[in-house]
């Protein structure tokens, strides 16, 4: 990670028009989907990243295509 937080966070959350609600919810969805087994989209380790965090690196990097009410991989 050679980032801190705070600037993956700043960076996903202009992804989703600053809209905080909605980045919190496609960093659910993403994370439960990580939870249940999906592959990370950056190289990051899902055993030493959290899910949520992972999830926001994908968003800030534009590794997601986020749909209405659906998260889908981007690439």
């Amino acid at each position: 990670m050679q980032e801190n937080i705070e600037q993956i966070v700043a960076k996903a959350l202009e992804k989703m028009d600053n809209d905080r609600y909605k980045l919190s919810v496609v960093v659910a969805k993403r994370a439960e989907e990580l939870a249940n087994g999906a592959s990370p989209k950056v190289n990051l380790d899902k055993n030493k990243v959290k899910y949520a965090d992972i999830a926001l690196y994908e968003i800030a990097q534009d590794k997601l295509q986020i749909l209405e009410n659906k998260v889908e991989n981007s690439q």
